[in-house]
């Protein structure tokens, strides 16, 4: 496959929301006569965040006015907060803006003008619209008309690496191609009213991002101090774990389902299927210099960190992507490359990430 990496941008909206006020907030949520402040207090802290950022909030400040009037603290038992057409207006309305400030720095990046780009590929699975953010980010970024449109849909945390594989079929296809792929979640959307652990682990763990990359297949664009390329992708979907990870529309928002079991099932599943994987690329997981984890919360992480042999410098990136920004979705594994891009990372790297179905997406990058 031939995809060479020339830049990465991301952005984030606002000022980051510290998790112990995030959890104060979530306590308005829930009116079922129970008092649960230590408890909720106490699941915040350990869903290992520090830091999240919404596009409810101020610019400049985490303003608690601002979250109540979408999310207003639940009047009786039963409310379930804004609809879901309410959800998408506002995803339609904010989606477009944080997407163009990430595609623009991962231009800037690049050093590639937007009316180069052949082919514009966009990641989302917490709202749709249409016109779209791939129309928004053609008139904002002034990319050509005619520019080649994917849409990569509801896929989840793992979407980004499903994005990139298609953008390496294109330059494949066409090694004067030129992709710009961009990913955009908005996932404080969906919060929920109702006490459940599925809903209160998505309540501490997700926030709001998005990420860019442009590539191409010409390597004679490649910085050599800085090169770096799709080798192999990898995919599996574990048998018998359908029901392990969900995510549904419903009247409320989207809805997320996380079985405990799930980092259990990765910690069984994962090690015996990434070394016959890699192996078919030559490589081993021994060999493999440092590691992009999608941080789907401290357990999962722990769970790939046991079933691999990895210590805490290899998932260190991961968890600290996960502590300065939270769950993500689908660019948080981007946040991460980005990451290790800049410190110059030992390579070759896997990518990892983990989604509905259960599905586990893999993605071996290294020099060109």
């Amino acid at each position: 496959m031939s995809f060479n990496i020339l830049g990465i941008g991301t952005a984030v909206p606002g000022h980051p929301v510290a998790q112990d006020i995030a959890a104060r907030w979530a306590l308005a949520l829930y009116n079922d006569g129970q008092d649960r402040g230590r408890l909720l207090k106490t699941l915040y802290r350990r869903a290992g965040v520090r830091y999240r950022h919404s596009v409810l909030l101020d610019s400049c400040e985490p303003d608690e006015t601002r979250w109540k009037q979408f999310y207003p603290p639940a009047a009786q038992h039963g409310d379930r907060g804004p609809t879901t057409r309410q959800r998408m207006e506002r995803f339609d309305a904010e989606a477009g803006p944080l997407a163009t400030v990430a595609a623009r720095r991962a231009l800037l990046d690049a050093r590639v003008p937007a009316g180069d780009i052949t082919h514009l590929i966009t990641v989302s699975c917490t709202g749709f619209a249409a016109p779209g953010v791939d129309m928004e980010l053609i008139d904002t970024l002034g990319l050509c008309p005619g520019v080649a449109r994917t849409h990569v849909g509801f896929m989840g945390c793992h979407a980004a690496l499903n994005a990139l594989r298609t953008a390496g079929a294109f330059t494949t296809q066409d090694p004067e191609a030129c992709v710009l792929v961009c990913s955009v979640e908005l996932c404080t959307l969906h919060q929920q009213y109702e006490w459940s652990p599925d809903n209160v682990v998505s309540n501490a763990l997700f926030a709001d991002g998005s990420a860019a990359v442009v590539g191409c297949g010409d390597s004679t664009r490649v910085s050599p101090d800085s090169s770096l390329g799709i080798r192999a992708t990898g995919s599996v979907k574990v048998p018998e774990s359908s029901e392990s990870m969900t995510w549904n529309i419903g009247n409320h928002g989207f809805e997320m389902s996380l079985s405990a079991q799930v980092p259990e099932v990765i910690r069984d599943r994962l090690s015996a299927w990434l070394t016959e994987w890699l192996s078919l690329e030559g490589m081993s997981i021994d060999r493999i210099g440092s590691w992009a984890i999608h941080p789907g919360g401290p357990r999962i992480l722990s769970a790939c960190a046991e079933a691999l042999g990895l210590d805490a410098v290899d998932i260190g990136p991961s968890t600290g992507v996960l502590e300065d920004y939270g769950n993500m979705s689908s660019p948080t594994i981007l946040f991460i490359v980005e990451r290790l891009r800049r410190r110059r990372a030992p390579p070759p790297w896997v990518l990892l990430g983990f989604g509905p179905g259960l599905a586990i997406e893999a993605m071996l990058l290294g020099p060109v």
